[in-house]
């Protein structure tokens, strides 16, 4: 399967080298060099320079002459330089031919500015979101998601989940045992523990840099099914309810109530993503009290409810139990 990555100029150097490394290992893992085939294309022959200093020779232009492409993915330049109207009319051109394509973090705004987006869920870097959602309105953001696949149309986070991407390619392509082989010599999981969230909570708490404010957001995980009123956050951080409503927001950029909701939701997704739990168990378990506020939640949140969250994403445990009958 021939590969192709298209780095811009100033491309993210891992959104090349990642998706690069884990269809490599791949193909060796399966005996077989030719397994995939993987191409840097660049708009010019000119070598293309990436962050970190790095610099790319291509090895095809766009300009070449058209050659089977079984999967294209896009890298992002991250300093968001003017995308090239020769790339988007290639890709608007090539993509309906290519059985999938997609890109890596912001990668996706030349898929944008092609045309090939509007209408389409898609994902990107989290820090890049808004100005994709602002620019091309017609775009579904969900910026909650490592990578999203909507059909032949792949997106992913920031520069890594392009890694998560690819080894998900390589289990669609040939089983869960390959892909699980190659994700334990290159230390990654196979699927990220904490569901499909970017920027999850426990990150959150970790990047407090006032230890009464982490000690809080830990009792907090801690304690989810408990009523965790901001009272009782602010006790475990020895300050008054108004000085730690205040401190808390300034440093997690949002309200204690905020916080424990998100807790709530990332501990839910995750039980609905590698159980079979039921739905009740699993509202009372993260501290929704009842399915239904659960479920008001996940859609005023996530726009979808937990039933349909675990059909989206369920995991193999999930699959075999309806299999055999379980709900």
């Amino acid at each position: 399967m021939r590969i192709v990555i298209l780095a811009p100029q100033g491309v993210q150097s891992l959104d090349v080298v990642g998706p690069a490394e884990v269809f490599w290992e791949a193909a060796r893992r399966l005996g077989d060099p030719f397994a995939y085939e993987v191409v840097v294309m660049g708009a010019t022959a000119e070598p293309i320079s990436g962050t970190g200093s790095l610099r790319f020779l291509p090895d095809c232009t766009i300009d070449d002459p058209d050659q089977e492409i079984d999967t294209l993915l896009v890298g992002g330049d991250p300093s968001f330089d003017e995308i090239d109207p020769k790339v988007t009319a290639w890709l608007r051109r090539r993509a309906p031919t290519i059985r999938r394509y997609g890109s890596v973090c912001t990668g996706v705004f030349l898929l944008a500015a092609a045309g090939l987006l509007d209408g389409r869920r898609v994902t990107t870097h989290w820090e890049c979101a808004a100005k994709l959602k602002s620019e091309y309105p017609d775009v579904i953001v969900d910026a909650d998601q490592i990578f999203i696949r909507e059909g032949a149309l792949c997106t992913t986070a920031g520069v890594t989940a392009g890694m998560d991407l690819a080894l998900a390619l390589v289990e669609e392509d040939y089983g869960r045992n390959l892909a699980l082989i190659v994700a334990r010599y290159m230390v990654m999981f196979l699927k990220r523990p904490g569901g499909q969230s970017q920027f999850s909570t426990h990150l959150a708490a970790q990047m407090s840099g006032k230890s009464a404010i982490q000690q809080a957001q830990e009792y907090a995980l801690q304690n989810l099914a408990t009523p965790l009123s901001i009272t009782a956050m602010a006790q475990q951080a020895g300050m008054s309810v108004r000085n730690f409503a205040r401190v808390f927001r300034r440093e997690i950029k949002m309200t204690p109530a905020d916080f424990v909701e998100a807790a709530r939701l990332e501990a839910a997704r995750r039980s609905l993503e590698d159980s079979l739990t039921p739905l009740q168990h699993i509202a009372t378990a993260c501290g929704f009290g009842n399915s239904d506020a659960m479920r008001r939640a996940f859609v005023r949140t996530l726009g979808v409810s937990p039933y349909d969250y675990r059909r989206r994403f369920r995991s193999a445990l999930y699959k075999q139990g309806v299999e055999r009958g379980c709900s």
